[in-house]
């Protein structure tokens, strides 16, 4: 990956999310935008980012059962008012794939860490919009960087644009080339592409 193409952004999601994709346990992350985004429905705004864990929708029990210990992993890193936000995992996406019916849906259930009733509740909400299915290469940071938690990073929103400079650590894939390759192919051979 190419340090000088790294973008200050960052895609919010479920620290538990950030923490199955960056022990490799999943490629994946479904989307369908946050209650609040500007634009009403989930949008691309960059096919490489950080990772921000969000904390405040979690719930055990919208995770299958060998992720929810997971959970308390990540809350122990979490405290209401923190002053600044670890960031230790940026994404690359390979494919944005839009998907719009629960048959598709229900032929992903073994490839991320929801359960299938969070799955399609994500699939019915804003019916009219597709889920986004986002396939994504991880990287560890090497050593994790601190952003200063502004409020404007907060509420249920997809994207924020990291207002302050960070450090460039080096990073390392999570998987292969080729390991992410075999699992990507899996995943499109599942939904038929």
């Amino acid at each position: 990956m190419d340090e000088q193409k790294r973008q200050m952004i960052a895609l919010k999601e479920w620290a538990v999310s950030v923490k199955a994709l960056r022990e490799g346990k999943q490629i994946l992350v479904l989307r369908k935008g946050g209650i609040i985004e500007e634009t009403r429905d989930f949008q691309l705004l960059s096919h490489s980012f950080y990772l921000m864990p969000a904390y405040e929708h979690q719930r055990k029990e919208l995770l299958k059962h060998p992720y929810q210990d997971g959970m308390d992993e990540t809350l122990e890193e979490w405290s209401p008012g923190m002053e600044r936000v670890k960031l230790d995992t940026y994404a690359e996406v390979t494919d944005d794939i839009e998907i719009t019916d629960q048959e598709t849906l229900d032929k992903l259930r073994d490839c991320h860490i929801w359960t299938d009733t969070f799955a399609e509740e994500r699939l019915k909400w804003k019916r009219k919009k597709p889920l986004h299915l986002l396939l994504m290469k991880t990287y560890k940071l090497d050593e994790p960087v601190y952003a200063p938690m502004r409020e404007v990073y907060n509420g249920c929103k997809s994207w924020v644009r990291l207002e302050d400079s960070l450090p460039e650590p080096a990073m390392k894939p999570v998987l292969t080339a080729d390991t992410y390759a075999e699992e990507r192919e899996r995943i499109r051979t599942l939904i038929d592409l």
